[in-house]
């Protein structure tokens, strides 16, 4: 069976690293988190391109957007 490691054991590794190497931890996970965010928000885009292009929804102003938000 795989042990679980849990935030507690990660955070209590962390501290036992040098301060550099800590440093250079939170840039990585920063940057892990930035492009997961990205990968993200481009399949969201990819998927409302893909929606449009099937015909499942329409472009509107603003003023039927509140419309129908408020209806």
């Amino acid at each position: 069976m795989i042990a679980k490691t849990t935030v507690s054991d990660i955070l209590e590794a962390a501290d036992r690293l040098p301060l550099d190497e800590q440093e250079s931890l939170i840039n990585l996970l920063q940057n892990r988190l930035r492009q997961r965010r990205r990968a993200a928000r481009v399949r969201d885009v990819q998927e409302a391109q893909d929606e449009f292009a099937a015909g499942k929804c329409q472009p509107v102003t603003p003023e039927q957007l509140m419309q129908e938000i408020l209806s």
